[in-house]
């Protein structure tokens, strides 16, 4: 109200759609707090152990993204370059912006991913069809960063590409931290989510460069696949403490190496987030949570080791050995004191390392919980707070346990214990075929050859007699079908027909998208009046050769590529010839099936035929 100024307008409401955003995301954090804390209370009416409450895993927002308004920058393109009525494609065009418009609020499920996938697949054919290697479609796309809020724009269609890479990644941050983790579906699916979350930021940072915001750089990304590696990891130790049925020495070492992987993958996470690029942009209660966990798994390591040493049996003769073989590979270094077998076989010997481990497992507690104390975003949240003091509880109970009196040793310093797992996280691509889409635009004709990055003359109506020995030219391929050859002399030379020529119609009937024998079937049905064909000629490419046949996969229009290196073909450096604006684009990575000699088409056969 306080303004007329229509720009100024525009940017308040920006600004308040960011901050109505941010309240919303806030909201939808407590509640998820709230049933957190529900399955907490549930779990302790079920149990008197606190160890199936899980400790809260770290999910990103989606980055937010302004309106965008493509009727006319794409309906001049079409009149232009493709020398259509643009009135036709408004259907598609604004079938297309209410896909992108649904694309800004996906639901937080396998709907809300697959919706993302099917409109990233769209931007493939968006890219052939309107942005040529050598100026841009005149729009920019807005995006703000998903945690600083600031805002980036860029004419780059990558730019968009990326951006919706990002929101898939972060989608499925979502989906995995609001599993059940006290069940295992709950768990396989926060693992399931957690590595497609990795893949996701993992192949975003491998196939674009030159981000213009910074959760979308090479160092953001990069912190972000080890941070959901490193959940994974975590998701995998609740597994094997959930799946714990036997509580014997071997299992106990495994759970305790367990817990040591899940240690050296957050501290491999915070090492990453306290880099000089990062730490002043990754939110400091992201840090703090990292951190509190690096050190409350290598407590908890210490803690599964010293109860394999207490509170399982000595080894038998015939156990000896293969409980040798396993300790020989627990210790980062090996413990002082006597040899193996009497370690293994002398219930005081193990009572001592047992006893040293839960001393340094008692510190680490007390580390984790000083770590937290310091964020007060971390202080509010009770249930990290309650795993953190009941895991410090049981620890200093198990050490008052096994304390003598007359204990008079001094305790000595327990060796850290090898990372070592049993489900190594794998980092899953986005699989970009599992959506299926038809390019929206396919009326325009056959990627192959109406595509931005192609120029052709002006299209021509030639009127065609047939003669004795026929028309006079060679046809090969489908949709549209080539004109191979020109018999010199014959009708088709006569009437102007040039080898090289796509026939896009015959008798007023459209053929861009016709297989070879319709054409054929067409102009053999023609009577004494003759046949009107409507040709176009590429520029710059005359005289045909035969091309790859993968082009195929680019003029089918019944689905998406089966992967996104062929989605995105075009590096945009065009975007160089603006000297203002920073490129953000694909990697060049140009595989051979991209590489067209000549004239792209959708060659069937061998054999061409003469007519």
């Amino acid at each position: 109200r306080a303004t007329s100024n229509h720009k100024v307008k525009e940017t308040v409401a920006l600004e308040l759609s960011y901050v109505n955003s941010n309240l919303q995301l806030l909201k939808e954090e407590l509640e998820e707090l709230n049933s957190s804390m529900d399955v907490y209370q549930n779990d302790r009416s079920l149990s008197s152990s606190s160890e199936s409450i899980s400790v809260p895993m770290i999910p990103l927002g989606l980055k937010e993204t302004k309106e965008l308004d493509l009727l006319v920058p794409l309906k001049d393109f079409i009149s232009e370059h493709y020398g259509e009525e643009s009135i036709l494609f408004e259907k598609e065009i604004k079938e297309f912006m209410e896909l992108r418009q649904a694309m800004r609020t996906p639901s937080r499920n396998e709907a809300g991913l697959e919706l993302l996938m099917e409109y990233y697949n769209q931007l493939h054919f968006l890219d052939s069809r309107f942005f040529p290697p050598t100026k841009t479609l005149g729009v920019f796309f807005h995006w703000y960063d998903s945690l600083t809020g600031v805002p980036s724009h860029q004419r780059a269609l990558a730019f968009e590409k990326g951006s919706v890479l990002f929101n898939l990644g972060a989608l499925h941050t979502q989906i995995g931290a609001r599993q059940d983790r006290a069940s295992l579906p709950g768990l396989n699916q926060a693992i399931d989510a957690f590595q497609k979350a990795a893949g996701a930021f993992n192949y975003l940072k491998e196939n674009f460069s030159n981000a213009p915001s910074l959760d979308m750089s090479a160092a953001s990304l990069t912190m972000l696949v080890r941070l959901m590696v490193a959940q994974v990891q975590e998701c995998v130790f609740e597994k094997m403490t959930l799946l714990r049925a036997q509580n014997d020495f071997l299992s106990r070492l495994q759970l305790a190496q367990e817990a040591a992987k899940v240690e050296d993958v957050y501290s491999t996470v915070h090492q990453t987030m306290s880099q000089p690029h990062v730490k002043d942009y990754v939110p400091f209660s992201w840090t703090t949570m990292v951190h509190v966990k690096s050190e409350h798994f290598k407590a908890l390591s210490h803690y599964f080791a010293a109860i394999a040493l207490c509170d399982c049996p000595a080894p038998s003769d015939a156990e000896l050995l293969e409980q040798e073989k396993a300790f020989l590979q627990f210790h980062v270094t090996m413990p002082e004191g006597p040899s193996l077998s009497v370690l293994l076989q002398d219930p005081e010997e193990r009572r001592k390392l047992g006893k040293a481990h839960l001393k340094k497992a008692i510190m680490k507690h007390e580390e984790a919980m000083r770590i937290h104390g310091l964020c007060k975003i971390l202080r509010k949240m009770d249930i990290l707070q309650e795993v953190l003091s009941f895991a410090h509880k049981r620890s200093l109970s198990k050490y008052s346990e096994i304390d003598h009196e007359e204990d008079f040793f001094e305790t000595g310093e327990a060796p850290d214990i090898h990372p070592k797992t049993h489900q190594k996280p794998e980092i899953k691509s986005p699989n970009f075929s599992q959506v299926k889409v038809t390019d929206l635009f396919h009326r325009l004709g056959p990627l192959s050859v109406f595509s931005a990055k192609n120029k052709w003359y002006p299209a021509r109506r030639v009127h065609l007699m047939r003669g004795e020995n026929g028309f006079g030219f060679t046809l090969r391929g489908d949709s549209p079908v080539l004109i191979a050859g020109v018999i010199p002399g014959g009708c088709a030379a006569e009437a102007g027909l040039k080898e090289g020529d796509y026939i896009i119609s015959v008798n007023g009937k459209d053929c861009k998208w016709s297989k070879h024998a319709e054409v054929v079937q067409l102009l053999k049905s023609t009577g004494k009046e003759g046949v009107d064909i409507g040709v176009i000629t590429l520029q710059g490419s005359e005289c045909p050769k035969a091309v790859d046949r993968k082009a195929a996969a680019m003029s089918s229009g019944s689905g998406a590529p089966k992967s996104d290196k062929e989605n995105s073909r075009k590096s945009l450096r065009n975007s160089k010839s603006s000297s203002t604006l920073l490129v953000w684009g694909k990697k060049s990575k140009r595989s051979k099936k991209s590489t067209y000699s000549g004239v792209p088409f959708t060659a069937v056969g061998d054999n061409e035929a003469m007519y």
